[in-house]
């Protein structure tokens, strides 16, 4: 039984409280249901954070936006093509820090996600997120990212526009941006798409997101010929954040309420914008330089080949 149905178990539970009327039957149920969710909810597999991490009620970038900074000022267009609504950028404070934000936004219903084309940036909204990274750059402004994505557009207007040069692009100024870097995944952190705006200081992940070089769907079909194995990709792909930690892709997790980022959307604001601040202290002591030099030297250091274990295949 995978996340999601152990996660419709515990509604249709929590559905037959308000049913009753007897308090003392009541509460043996939410005792039950807690019971439940500790036992069912946690040592989840590689495919249950999968699945959680594309949940449709997981919190997206504008909602983090919203929680951290009521200041936001959404600045729009890369002053070239036109403005990609996939990508938001903009200028916000976070507890008197005043910073650039830069994130992909997913939708809640279909026609959200039509808008903003299911978080899957357009050239263009990688050329406005390198617009407002230069303006940081400019003013001093430390630049956090949050990164919730499948991947880049691979529609063929993408890449007659430049989808390649722009995401090389960005991976190339990023890395000698000498203001401080912080990205976060919040979702979904999917190949080159997530990459274009990963290039950073530090790399902190939700602790139910996912951080790959494609979709599980995608690997099993390229390794097995068969899309239906996505769940066994998921666990050989190394794509959690306990993985990633422990190799060194990233620097450090942020735990999530049992169940999932939308049982408690505000428990996960707080620890999202803890660790934000905690990180950004701590790169504010060092100068433009330190911050390009770490920068770099940490993504040159990535021992891929001799970290990574084939065993499994």
């Amino acid at each position: 039984m995978n996340i999601l149905a152990k996660e419709r178990k515990v509604l249709e539970l929590e559905s037959k409280i308000d049913e009753l009327g007897n308090k003392e039957i009541t509460d043996k149920l939410r005792l039950e249901i807690e019971n439940y969710k500790q036992e069912a909810m946690i040592n989840l597999t590689a495919w249950d954070r999968v699945l959680l991490a594309r949940h449709q009620q997981r919190p997206t970038a504008k909602e983090f936006i919203e929680y951290l900074c009521n200041d936001f000022i959404e600045l729009r267009g890369d002053r070239l093509f036109r403005d990609d609504k996939s990508i938001i950028g903009g200028i916000g404070t976070i507890n008197g820090n005043v910073v650039t934000i830069i994130a992909q936004q997913k939708g809640k219903s279909l026609d959200e996600n039509l808008e903003r084309n299911f978080a899957m940036p357009h050239p263009e909204g990688y050329r406005k997120a390198l617009r407002l990274m230069k303006q940081a750059e400019k003013f001093r402004r430390p630049i956090l990212t949050l990164i919730d994505t499948p991947g880049a557009y691979p529609g063929l207007e993408a890449e007659e526009r430049g989808q390649g040069e722009a995401i090389a692009r960005n991976l190339l100024e990023m890395s000698n941006l000498t203001v401080p870097t912080i990205a976060v995944i919040i979702g979904e952190g999917g190949s080159g798409g997530a990459l274009a705006l990963a290039v950073t200081n530090k790399v902190i992940m939700l602790e139910n997101a996912i951080y790959s070089i494609l979709s599980p769907e995608g690997y099993a079909t390229i390794l097995w010929k068969d899309s239906t194995l996505a769940s066994k990709a998921a666990e050989v792909m190394k794509l959690t954040s306990y993985d990633l930690e422990e190799y060194g892709i990233i620097d450090r997790i942020i735990k999530e309420p049992l169940g999932g980022a939308h049982f408690n959307k505000l428990k996960t604001f707080q620890n999202t914008k803890l660790a934000i601040l905690e990180e950004l202290y701590k790169l504010r002591r060092l100068t433009g330089e330190e911050l390009r030099d770490t920068r770099m030297d940490r993504f040159r250091e990535f021992g891929f080949f001799q970290r990574f274990n084939y065993d499994n295949l």
